[in-house]
């Protein structure tokens, strides 16, 4: 028999809180052989500018086998699909710049030539136009405290929940559209990225 329950149980059977959708933090790298030199500092831009992402979706294919009128449905591989972020763009186009610059290292712009290759070797996941990259789910009502101490007192949000997505680079850097009516408002951008994989990261309890 179903459990008809009220406010009260139901409360009670949720742990501490729902997770909310504006409580992340992504944190951006870029390789090391594409020259550029403050990749510490556009990570610290990037856990504020990033507007907009996702958890991955996760997927596996289906093999259909026909049997007698029948289909016996088996597990097929699993496939990993593009990642997209949204950037509010700061008045430098700090980050607009370094992956365009990432981009231009893939492929120039006026010439079939790319200045980095790929890792030579499975250890080195950042070298060539590879990077790795993560998003963090935050807690609403518990700190952390790993970072973010001020005076003593810990600022950081718990961290709930973390993907990495494996050896990403951008293949497509989405226009900024400019409009003499658009008031209010602030430019931002799309960067899709490729990975080659994501995995659930470990997050301490």
């Amino acid at each position: 028999m179903a459990q008809r329950g009220n406010i009260d149980t139901f409360k009670s059977n949720v742990y501490s809180d729902f997770a909310r959708p504006n409580l992340f933090q992504v944190d951006i790298n870029f390789p090391t052989d594409i020259g550029v030199t403050n990749a510490a500092a556009l990570k610290t831009l990037g856990n504020f500018v990033v507007r907009a992402a996702n958890l991955p979706a996760s997927q596996i294919g289906v093999v259909e086998v026909p049997f007698r009128g029948r289909v016996l449905k088996l597990a097929g591989d699993r496939t990993f699909e593009p990642w997209t972020i949204t950037i509010q763009n700061d008045s430098n186009f700090q980050l607009r710049t370094a992956f365009e610059t990432w981009m231009q290292k893939i492929q120039e712009y006026d010439e079939n030539y790319t200045a980095v290759a790929t890792s030579t070797t499975s250890t080195e996941k950042t070298v060539g136009y590879f990077a790795d990259m993560d998003v963090h789910q935050l807690s609403r009502n518990e700190k952390g405290t790993a970072s973010g101490t001020t005076g003593g007192q810990d600022t950081s949000h718990k961290v709930i929940k973390s993907y990495k997505f494996f050896q990403c680079f951008p293949s497509n850097i989405a226009a900024i559209d400019l409009d003499f009516g658009n008031n209010d408002a602030v430019e931002e951008f799309t960067v899709e990225l490729q990975v080659q994989y994501w995995k659930p990261t470990a997050v301490a309890s």
